[in-house]
């Protein structure tokens, strides 16, 4: 039975304080072995696929899976976890077709193969790109893991900026110190306690209910109506919808987030990269089945509750914060701790990986443009450390921001995220497959990718009609990024023309700005 006023225990912080001060010994530790920039920022280039890839498994998919799933299971349905029947066809396509061309150049940042083909200006706006991506992926981040350990510990919203800064500082200081081997490593940790954390969850469940009973045998009466397909767009969910999402986000991420080009090339050649991509597939699929599992249990759990009469627990607008409620109140004193560290482990190992990254790419592509003389710095190593600390203050600060995007977690997250991802991933498909591909064509097809992102996430605040499906954010902005950017880069083939690039994007955005009105006057008539 659940103890309606039972909190977290001063054996439960125990816990947490320990698996805090147990990452920041990782950090401490491998501060003494980090030699040069290669060991800082790609581990020596020979590290363990195995490593590698739980490491890409953990950067990409932690709090947003470990809320997300389940809230989103209670409140919707199970439309979403059809989406792992992308991850056959992402291996495929990210571990023979894009992996084997980028292991030719061994790179720190992802974005110096941009600068062969389509010139510097594209290298820097990929870079760019990139960074004010990760900077909301993490606000994002930390403001999940904030606002579920503040449902846990019965505090008040306006603890959410302290807890906030207290997850950031912790995975900063881990981060500057030991540099991409202790990313990984406390990676592994994280992705142990996440699935402990989740098993752990599952099991009291099921003890309490005497058994499995909470295994759905029909559609629930809470769950949207989530066909297999439908041509209506304001359908919120569908089966085909979510195979598409998550094989745009499992594709585009590979093959254009430096997070994970980075620990590809932490590896020693293209099968070991290929391999670590494998493990992470594999680890995508077990989390995700997992997290289904676990919001199946919580939705039987809380069904069976009287505490869903409380205004703040219901399966709809608040079925995100029944997870977090459930560890601070139904879980023994000890295991809630336990549970809780998973949670705060879960944001952290996106944020190292974050801090680590954007740090590369500043220290690769962008420094060196805005401060030359940065390159010529004896004492590199206290450089890096200032910029990781200055980029995960500046992320907590951000992290007060993202409240104010509406939708559940998983809405949320696909909604920001969906506006960088694709049009970062046209600029390497225009690179590497289009022979006429150029800067200034492929700068403007990622304007308007990112525009049409705009568009699908938030039509319902733009023109006050029916919202549209998140499910297809991703797509659509994909498929225009690089249609547009195809017809450009035709256009602007001549090399006259492509050193006329700031022109080029000033009139497209011109356009754009026309487009858009024009879209919002009809809509709101």
């Amino acid at each position: 039975m659940i103890e309606e006023n039972a909190l977290l225990g001063w054996q439960d912080w125990l816990v947490v304080i320990a698996y805090a001060i147990g990452v920041l010994g990782v950090g401490w530790h491998f501060s003494r072995k980090d030699k040069s920039e290669e060991d800082y920022f790609l581990g020596g280039g020979s590290m363990s696929p195995f490593l590698i890839g739980i490491s890409l498994f953990a950067s990409l998919l932690s709090t947003v899976s470990y809320l997300a799933y389940p809230g989103e299971i209670i409140q919707h349905g199970p439309a979403y976890l059809t989406g792992i029947l992308s991850v056959p066809f992402a291996y495929f396509i990210v571990g023979y077709w894009l992996i084997p061309i980028y292991m030719k150049q061994r790179v720190t940042s992802a974005y110096e193969l941009l600068e062969e083909r389509l010139g510097l200006s594209a290298r820097r706006g990929g870079a760019i790109l990139f960074v004010l991506l990760r900077l909301v992926w993490m606000a994002l981040l930390i403001y999940l893991s904030s606002g579920a350990i503040r449902v846990m510990t019965g505090l008040g919203e306006e603890w959410t900026p302290i807890l906030s800064a207290v997850t950031g500082i912790v995975a900063i200081a881990y981060t500057s110190m030991g540099g991409l081997r202790a990313v990984v490593v406390t990676d592994l940790m994280q992705f142990s306690l996440l699935f402990l954390g989740l098993v752990v969850s599952v099991v009291v469940v099921s003890v309490t209910l005497g058994g499995v009973s909470w295994i759905p045998t029909q559609w629930s009466e809470n769950w949207d109506v989530q066909p297999v397909f439908s041509l209506d767009p304001t359908v919120r969910a569908t089966v085909v919808g979510a195979i598409v999402l998550q094989l745009v986000f499992r594709v585009c991420t590979a093959g254009a987030d430096q997070t994970m080009v980075q620990r590809f090339m932490a590896t020693t050649n293209a099968s070991a990269a290929r391999k670590s991509f494998l493990v992470q597939s594999i680890a995508a699929v077990v989390v995700s089945l997992s997290l289904g599992l676990l919001g199946f249990a919580l939705l039987g759990y809380f069904k069976d509750s009287a505490l869903l009469a409380n205004p703040e627990l219901d399966l709809g607008e608040n079925a995100d914060n029944l997870f977090p409620f459930f560890i601070a109140h139904s879980l023994p004193t000890g295991l809630s701790g336990l549970v809780v560290a998973a949670l705060f482990a879960a944001g952290m190992s996106s944020i190292d990986s974050g801090i680590n990254s954007i740090t590369a790419v500043l220290n690769r592509d962008l420094l060196p443009w805005i401060w030359p003389s940065s390159r010529e710095r004896k004492n590199r190593r206290r450089m890096n450390h200032g910029i990781a600390w200055s980029i995960g203050l500046l992320v907590v600060g951000l992290s007060a921001g993202v409240g104010y995007v509406p939708g559940n977690y998983l809405e949320v997250t696909q909604k920001t995220s969906s506006l960088f991802f694709p049009p970062l991933f046209s600029l390497f498909f225009l690179a590497l497959f289009v022979s006429r591909a150029n800067g200034p064509g492929a700068l403007v097809g990622v304007i308007y990718g990112m525009a049409a992102a705009v568009f699908i996430a938030f039509w319902d605040s733009l023109t006050g009609r029916p919202a549209l499906s998140y499910q297809w954010i991703g797509f659509l902005s994909l498929v225009t990024s690089i249609g547009v950017g195809w017809v450009a880069c035709v256009f602007f083939h001549e090399p006259r023309r492509a050193g006329k690039a700031g022109r080029y994007v000033v009139i497209a955005l011109i356009a754009l700005a026309a487009i858009s009105c024009m879209v919002l006057v009809s809509a709101r008539s």
